[in-house]
């Protein structure tokens, strides 16, 4: 399994946290008993639940130890490891973020039900995740893991297919939600020397990276790096990186 590094992803916190709160802003629960944040990673953004409804039990979960090695202490505050596939609440959930985690799980749609399943009878269930697959980020890597030079040695990599808006609001829609969705854009502006490859070497690059070593590494990196940079050419201010995200907020009950 590929290890995460917390500091590498927090590089931009700002940046990445912005979906998280125009997420969680469409949520419209009042006082929740449970609120949980699955794939949590380094709890910054879940402590933040606890400031929007103090009198709630918030739970937040993740795989990697090395990510909540770094989630903060707090009032209200729980951490769990766990794979969410086969995680349990301790009871119905009143709110259940997903936030950038779900494009990492093949197959996720077959979670979605669950995941409803899991709610209180008028819980909420709000997901992100990314919709840059077509993006020259994602391409460049693509064609480059596909290079025969790497394609053996990263051939154990999994790829998922990240649902459309419509598509994963359909399957919420037959699980019985009404369904909020919608896509969003962004436009970071990153500082620094190469910022795009530091930006994708904690997320999507990660399971690569790590499965390389030696001069094949140091030859992917160098040629990704390359190829980045003349797709994302920095101007005088920084370097502009399009991201665009999908965003789908579901609350059930409204039509069972």
């Amino acid at each position: 399994m590929a290890v995460w590094n917390a500091e590498q992803y927090l590089r931009y916190a700002d940046e990445r946290g912005r979906p998280f709160f125009d997420l969680t802003a469409r949520i419209g629960a009042r006082q929740p008993g449970l609120v949980v944040d699955l794939g949590c990673g380094p709890g910054n953004l879940t402590r933040t639940l606890t400031e929007r409804w103090p009198g709630a039990r918030v739970i937040g979960v993740d795989s990697s130890a090395e990510m909540l090695a770094q989630a903060p202490a707090g009032d209200g505050l729980e951490w769990e490891r766990a794979d969410l596939r086969e995680w349990t609440p301790p009871g119905p959930v009143d709110v259940l973020v997903s936030n950038a985690t779900l494009q990492w799980i093949p197959r996720y749609e077959d979670q979605l039900p669950r995941l409803v399943d899991l709610l209180a009878d008028d819980g909420w269930l709000a997901i992100q995740v990314p919709a840059n697959h077509d993006e020259p980020l994602h391409r460049l890597l693509r064609e480059l893991l596909a290079d025969p030079e790497f394609a053996p040695l990263v051939s154990g990599i999994e790829r998922t297919r990240v649902l459309d808006a419509r598509e994963t609001a359909d399957i919420l829609l037959a699980a019985g939600c009404s369904v909020d969705a919608w896509q969003t854009t962004y436009l970071h502006l990153l500082p620094g020397e190469d910022p795009v490859f530091d930006w994708i070497a904690g997320t999507g690059a990660r399971p690569a990276l790590q499965a390389l070593t030696g001069q094949p590494r140091e030859r992917f990196v160098a040629r990704y790096r390359a190829a980045l940079r003349e797709a994302y050419p920095p101007g005088p201010q920084g370097t502009w990186l399009p991201f665009p995200r999908t965003f789908v907020v579901a609350r059930a009950g409204a039509r069972r």
